[in-house]
């Protein structure tokens, strides 16, 4: 009868539809939802049970686009985003080439799709995790592909509750997503988030300088180590309990005496648990705790005996309940008693470090990672407090869960060659925060990689240093060489510096869904040069990596890298060397620098150097620039917020648009007024304007609302840069520098 309806209704009013259809179109078994012009979602379904819950993947089921064309073309029915041209000839069976078929529109052309089709030139995404990976390896499809489209099939994965998961019904029903969107790859990311749901802004802390080491320290040995990053002038934002903060050696386990799971504190180590936590909160410093809960609540644990009661067990009977995720009575009482207490206690998130079997036992078809991935980030979203995970990656839809956890890679340089690229790509499938072991996990110290490897993690979403239980592989700058300490200070002390641009390029990635680690190819999709160097990225909009993975030569361990300019002018973040774009030129760098760039005639917000990089509002703020070719006006926007609450969600925020202007000899940088509030928001900030590379000016002056405002400028003839220091402003006032030369 459905069919029967559609066709007569089509007919009526065929060829096309006159006015604006709705966005679900059925056609008897079978259900078209448009999405967006990018997306479209393919149903079949022979008991005519079509799906409306959220499924692990698809969360945004209100997102529905209906500007479309809906018309008839004899037995076909067609619909048409302008994007998406598909055709559907209802015959009573499944999805085929037969009766399916799709156009992409890829710049002037269209390219054809039906069901059954190869993406043959996709992209890559990613993989679980790079545990005992030593170098390159295949990726997971992402939904990025030079053939313009991508189907996703979601016909298998669980559903949403209200407050839960559940199996799908085994009816052999298809649930596709046909993404097209030709070379406008951003806009294919923007259709995954939209179904998919949008990645949500981490806590501003994680974005910082972490220090792990799998080491079984003492309470003493961590005030320590926070002291030595202080000496030696190292920036650190959180630190990282792993395993050894809870009892591990016990008379008899499941683990050869040692087990992975537990949630009681070993005293002997950290005698005042609740002390330290304070302790390092005084710090400014944040804390995770590693957590592998497979085990599930063990005897030897002092929660048991209220735990099995809780779940109507009997304590005396020293059995251990098998750990399941899938029944919800099981894991809300587990995190109830393991849980809750240490959040209380001080931990301000968890490190899951899940290795063990893949699928819950409840649910059969619903992985353990996918679903404690969505669970720990529920949980640690209450309280108005942004949800923070800190996991391996659980496969399309886990992209709402930042950050991710790469796992146990190796340290030789053909893996950090691999994580380059790896980062990459990881953003064709949401994924657009990685964090690596820093310097690899296992496989031998090698200095002069590890050095390498803090450059890259500066110019990733987390610096993240991480090592295995080995003597020699304390990942502590200073238990290197001289020459490799100076060089990681360097390193970390960048990423202090650049943070404000840092977060509010995250902030880009979460508002615009496109990645912070941006291959080439999402900018500039239609020259060929985006497609043939891996070993580049865009760090943002304006900045431009290209890390050195291959050893130096020489006492200064110089070392090559190849690099694409695109279009446009850009300087040597280091040396201030120019280069004009469109261009591939072999780069040179000793062991203190590497080949970043920024985008000439574009303002980057900075901050001088800070300890604790993350924590305070910004109070004094550094704008830099690099020459843009005369006639060029371009903005960036700061981005500021709390860091921590879900404020920002209902406008807690503020935003201040930072604009270069170049006429001729005449250059003009504005800060325009702030716009927004939020808790913490500071009234009055002092600024620093440095123009680099150009010649000592003839004039200098700053204008403040019409007026001149107190300010002291000075010209370094040794880097070519002119310092303007303005004192401190109303952050919701205007301030422009005029410079000529």
């Amino acid at each position: 009868m459905r069919q029967v309806l559609i066709v007569a209704f089509l007919a009526a009013v065929a060829p096309a539809y006159a006015g604006q259809p709705d966005a679900k179109v059925v056609i008897g078994d079978a259900r078209f939802t448009v999405i967006a012009p990018e997306c479209i979602r393919i149903e079949y379904a022979a008991d005519g049970k079509f799906v409306d819950a959220k499924s692990i993947f698809a969360v945004g089921r209100d997102a529905t686009w209906n500007d479309f064309k809906l018309s008839r073309d004899g037995d076909d029915v067609v619909i048409d985003t302008g994007k998406i041209r598909l055709r559907y000839r209802p015959d009573g069976r499944p999805l085929t080439q037969e009766n399916l078929h799709a156009q992409i529109a890829q710049g002037k052309n269209w390219v054809d799709w039906c069901p059954g089709e190869n993406n043959q030139e996709n992209l890559g995404g990613t993989i679980r995790t790079l545990d005992r990976v030593k170098g390159p390896v295949d990726l997971d499809d992402g939904v990025l592909s030079r053939d313009g489209w991508y189907l996703l099939d979601d016909s298998q994965s669980p559903l949403l509750t209200a407050d839960w998961v559940q199996e799908r019904p085994e009816n052999g029903s298809t649930d596709w997503y046909l993404f097209g969107y030709g070379t406008d790859y951003k806009a294919g990311l923007r259709a995954l988030t939209r179904i998919g749901g949008v990645v949500p802004l981490p806590r501003k802390y994680v974005l910082g300088a972490w220090y792990s080491r799998y080491w079984p320290y003492a309470a003493q040995d961590y005030r320590d180590i926070v002291e030595e990053y202080r000496q030696h002038d190292f920036p650190l934002d959180v630190i990282v309990m792993d395993m050894d903060w809870h009892l591990t050696q016990l008379n008899a386990s499941a683990h050869a005496h040692q087990i992975w799971t537990g949630y009681t504190w070993d005293r002997d180590l950290i005698p005042d648990p609740e002390g330290l936590l304070q302790w390092f909160h005084e710090q400014e410093l944040h804390v995770t705790l590693n957590d592998h809960p497979a085990d599930g609540v063990q005897p030897h644990e002092q929660i048991y005996g209220d735990f099995m009661k809780a779940m109507g067990e009997d304590p005396s009977t020293g059995r251990t309940l098998p750990f399941d995720a899938g029944d919800k009575k099981y894991l809300d009482t587990f995190f109830h008693y393991t849980h809750d207490p240490l959040e209380k206690e001080g931990v301000d998130f968890w490190w899951l470090d899940w290795q063990q079997f893949p699928y819950t036992r409840s649910l059969p078809h619903l992985t353990n990672l996918a679903w404690l991935n969505e669970y720990y980030y529920r949980h640690t979203s209450r309280n108005d407090v942004r949800g923070q995970s800190f996991s391996r990656w659980a496969g399309w839809g886990d992209h709402r869960h930042p950050i991710h956890f790469s796992g146990d890679a190796d340290t030789g340089w053909d893996m950090l060659t691999f994580e380059v690229p790896f980062t990459s790509t990881a953003g064709n499938v949401g994924c657009f925060f990685w964090s690596h072991d820093i310097g690899g996990h296992m496989g031998g110290r090698n200095e002069e990689s590890y050095t390498r490897w803090v450059q890259f993690g500066a110019t990733s979403a987390a610096l993240r240093s991480h090592s295995t239980r080995a003597a020699d592989m304390d990942r502590r700058p200073w238990a290197y060489s001289r020459q490799a300490e100076d060089s990681m200070r360097i390193s970390f002390h960048l990423r202090s510096e650049l943070f404000p641009y840092i977060y509010s390029s995250v902030w880009e990635s979460c508002t615009e869904s496109v990645p912070l680690n941006r291959p080439m190819y999402i900018e500039y999709p239609d020259r060929e040069e985006a497609y043939h160097n891996p070993q580049e990225y865009f760090f943002g909009d304006n900045l431009l990596v290209a890390p050195i993975t291959s050893p130096g030569e020489g006492p200064d361990k110089v070392a090559q890298q190849t690099v694409w300019f695109p279009p446009g002018e850009w300087y040597d973040w280091f040396s201030g060397r120019h280069f004009s774009g469109d261009r591939t030129e072999t780069v040179s760098a000793d062991i203190n620098r590497f080949p970043l760039y920024a985008r000439g005639g574009v303002p980057v917000p900075l901050q001088p150097y800070r300890q604790r990089m993350t924590a305070a509002a910004l109070t004094n703020l550094v704008v830099r620039c690099y020459p843009g070719a005369d006639g060029q006006s371009a903005s960036t926007t700061l981005y500021e917020d709390d860091g921590v609450t879900t404020g920002y969600l209902k406008g807690e925020s503020s935003q201040t648009v930072l604009t270069y202007r170049r006429s001729e000899n005449k250059v003009a940088v504005i800060i325009s007024p702030s716009k927004g509030s939020y808790a913490g928001q500071v009234e009055k900030r002092s600024y620093q304007v440095e123009l680099r590379e150009t010649a000592k000016p003839r004039d200098v002056a700053v204008r403040h609302e019409q007026s001149e405002t107190d300010y002291l400028t000075d010209y370094d003839e040794s880097t070519h840069t002119i310092h303007v220091r303005i004192a401190p402003r109303p952050i919701h006032d205007d301030v422009t520098v005029l410079v000529n030369f």
